[in-house]
């Protein structure tokens, strides 16, 4: 059974629109990036968009050396994540997805994104699910994704947040 984690990036003073444009620019893609590089390898492999929606691919290596020690039991060499987020087009309210491909991963994870208006600005609400298909060890390398994953989301929220008050500066 798959493990689920909610997390939510909130955007106060800052509308929906403010972010879906954010994210339809390479500029603030690099930003995070850049951020996400002084943990480990991290690149963009591709971005569109255009009226339709947003399709971002985004190769993250984590180095063998790095991965907790339960985890180097499993892997046996640098783990290269490339991650696919795909957003529809804007409106009031915008749904999205991402999935992850692990090469030799026993494994899978990936959710639902949703961007929505608040009384004080927006919030991206991304729901994660892991799922580990090894004996023993499966729920609890589940539960280190997960833990991991909201690490990351914390970064790029972080991230954005700044691009969002350099671009948009509120009042």
């Amino acid at each position: 059974m798959a493990r689920r984690l909610d997390y939510s990036a909130r955007y106060p003073l800052h509308t929906t629109q403010e972010v879906y444009a954010a994210m339809m620019n390479r500029e603030h893609w690099d930003a995070r990036i850049a951020e996400l590089r002084k943990h480990s390898p991290n690149d963009i492999v591709s971005l569109d968009s255009d009226e339709d929606g947003i399709t971002v691919e985004l190769r993250h290596v984590l180095p063998r050396d790095t991965l907790p020690d339960m985890a180097q039991m499993v892997v046996h060499m640098d783990m290269v994540i490339t991650r696919r987020e795909t957003y529809g087009p804007f409106g009031p309210e915008v749904t999205g997805a991402y999935t992850t491909e692990v090469p030799s991963a026993p494994g899978t994870l990936g959710g639902t994104m949703r961007l929505f208006p608040t009384d004080i600005g927006c919030t991206l609400r991304i729901s994660s699910h892991a799922q580990v298909a090894m004996p023993f060890f499966g729920r609890r390398l589940e539960q280190l994704m997960l833990v991991n994953l909201v690490d990351l989301f914390r970064i790029e929220a972080e991230v954005t947040k700044n691009w969002l008050d350099q671009h948009y500066p509120v009042g």
